[in-house]
């Protein structure tokens, strides 16, 4: 028996299944939809889908870095409560998605969410786990950082695993990769600690929108209202060059030994090495942070 499109549809909002489940469904069943609707409800599949209405704001940062220390990915993986986010399934899960990250050398959630593991989607995987669990689980985030010369490294702050760091670091010589590995987990571990948190690699890295809308609002201080023009501008040039130095990362203190910038730790470790040795990129997660807060009172209904 052939069934329609509106019949799809209609079941997709009676279940709030997937498409290619209630097709499958529906073709079971001989396009009854609720027949088909009885179907996924007994597979699990519409509990699942309800369960993916529920906001997912906890979880756990995971990264891995490939063998090589060429390649390396972040991925934050979601679900509702800490509870779950400490479930040995759940953390099963990351470390699945993140082995098949690594291996595709995946650059996006949407791109990894439609690999395969075993047959499997990781869409597919995640949406079995959601029905297993019994909470909402999201792949939030994902990123992937490769590199030439030099390496990847990262940070997972351990308690809870709720803060994560990618590092990209690039070398003039391919050697001493054992001593660039400790160099980047350092500064990745910075990334994770310091505060304020960095923004920036370095002020090149800032954008002119950014330092002229953080000039205005220097400018607009009280303080400088009747002060000339001439020297409001010199002194809202010093507390800006001070307050962009925060924000970047090659001129905060390292956290390790504030003595040394970072700048002066990379240097130091590039004159041992005889090598020119730069932060290509970093990025820092910590988990929840893209959720829209407003929506925190749903999680409290579930």
């Amino acid at each position: 028996m052939t069934f329609s499109a509106k019949d799809v549809a209609d079941l997709r909002q009676k279940t709030g299944a997937g498409m290619m489940e209630c097709k499958k469904a529906l073709t079971e069943s001989n396009g009854s939809v609720e027949k088909a609707a009885e179907l996924l409800r007994q597979k699990g599949i519409v509990a699942a889908a309800k369960k993916a209405d529920k906001i997912a704001m906890e979880g756990i940062v995971v990264s891995k870095i490939s063998d090589d220390k060429k390649a390396g990915v972040i991925i934050e993986l979601n679900t509702q409560t800490d509870f779950v986010a400490k479930n040995e399934r759940f953390i099963e899960l990351s470390k699945k998605v993140l082995d098949t990250a690594v291996k595709n050398k995946t650059k996006s959630a949407e791109e990894l969410l439609n690999i395969k593991i075993d047959g499997t989607t990781v869409a597919d995987l995640i949406k079995a786990e959601i029905a297993t669990i019994g909470e909402n689980i999201q792949l939030r985030r994902v990123d992937l950082y490769d590199v030439d010369k030099g390496v990847v490294g990262s940070y997972i702050h351990p308690v809870g695993n709720k803060i994560g760091v990618l590092v990209k670091l690039t070398s003039t010589t391919d050697g001493n990769t054992s001593e660039l590995e400790v160099l980047a987990k350092n500064i990745a571990m910075h990334v994770a600690a310091s505060q304020p948190q960095p923004e920036y690699i370095d002020k090149s890295s800032i954008p002119a929108e950014t330092i002229e809308n953080e000039k205005r609002i220097e400018l607009g201080k009280e303080d400088l209202a009747k002060k000339p023009k001439e020297i409001a501008e010199k002194i809202v040039q010093g507390r800006l060059d001070k307050i962009l130095a925060q924000r970047c990362l090659l001129e905060q203190p390292f956290i390790k030994d504030p003595g040394l910038t970072i700048d002066k730790l990379i240097s130091e470790k590039g004159k041992q090495l005889n090598s020119e040795i730069r932060v290509a990129g970093f990025i820092r997660y910590n988990i929840g942070e893209t959720v829209d807060k407003s929506q925190e009172k749903e999680i409290a209904a579930v």
